[in-house]
């Protein structure tokens, strides 16, 4: 019997692989494909040597224009273009708050179960996340014309989808048991919505909320070169003019805005939420 036992043929030594060969083959094919698109678009974008090695000298140049900025340019004309860049940040936020709620609830399948509605305000959602806030900026501007109104439109239907998106999903996440509870003791809709959804849903709409402001403060700074308002148009005007120092004191002014509205939301979140 141990003769035999012996005489059986040993057993081949198995090697550990993290991945079977079919996911090797699949993560090569992922890797090729990211380096031609890299390649490609390195192709496609013309960069000029001369330019890019003539870059750093630019930009000391510019730096040398813009040093040292003359604040006197701050009260005459900054200081009025940034307060309306934040009340178009602010206005857009409230108006994006106003629209996308709605819209979040109705893309929410546990508390509107009805899959057309579902998708068409997931669509609504997808429509108004995938324009950039210039591109509304530059339709909204060519309806009502140049100023604050354009830019604070293309700050709300930009944040519709976000805001929505977020709040469809915590409405989604949120627990059952109180939603059942309600439901068992013959509560209507709106009792469900206010003491069942809104006590769980609270927490992200403020952070939602805070954050999507935060965002629109920087957003808000740029869509004045398209010509909605604020300090944008400022800056552009400057810019046409070679003014150097006077962008500099634009440039620091928004720099400011946004640690100080980075600071705001910061604070506010640790005493609401």
């Amino acid at each position: 019997m141990a003769a035999s036992l012996d005489a059986r043929p040993p057993v081949a030594d198995r090697i550990w692989q993290r991945f079977s060969r079919a996911q090797r083959l699949t993560r090569f094919a992922v890797y090729l494909v990211i380096v031609a698109a890299i390649v490609a678009s390195i192709r496609t974008v013309e960069v000029i040597p001369e330019f890019l090695i003539d870059a750093p000298e630019q930009v000391v140049d510019l730096v040398t224009r813009m040093w040292p900025p003359d604040w006197s340019h701050y009260p005459e004309t900054v200081h009025t273009a940034l307060m309306e860049t934040i009340h178009i940040a602010s206005l857009g936020t409230l108006l994006s708050l106003a629209l996308a709620l709605p819209v979040g609830v109705l893309a929410a399948h546990n508390l509107v179960p009805s899959t057309p509605i579902n998708l068409l305000a997931k669509l609504i959602l997808v429509s108004s996340r995938s324009v950039n806030s210039l591109v509304w900026a530059l339709l909204f501007v060519g309806i009502f014309g140049p100023g604050a109104l354009a830019g604070t439109l293309a700050i709300a239907f930009r944040s519709i989808g976000f805001v929505g998106k977020l709040f469809g999903e915590a409405l989604e996440e949120s627990q059952t048991g109180p939603i059942e509870a309600l439901t068992a003791a013959g509560a209507p809709w709106a009792s469900r919505m206010s003491f069942g959804y809104w006590p769980q849903v609270r927490p992200a709409f403020w952070s939602i909320a805070l954050f999507r402001w935060d965002i629109n403060v920087r957003e808000s700074a740029v869509l004045g070169i398209v010509g909605a308002g604020g300090i944008g148009m400022a800056l552009d005007s400057a810019l046409n003019l070679f003014q150097w120092d006077r962008v500099a004191v634009i440039l620091l002014s928004v720099f400011a805005i946004v640690i100080i509205a980075e600071v705001v939301v910061t604070q506010v979140r640790k005493h609401v939420i």
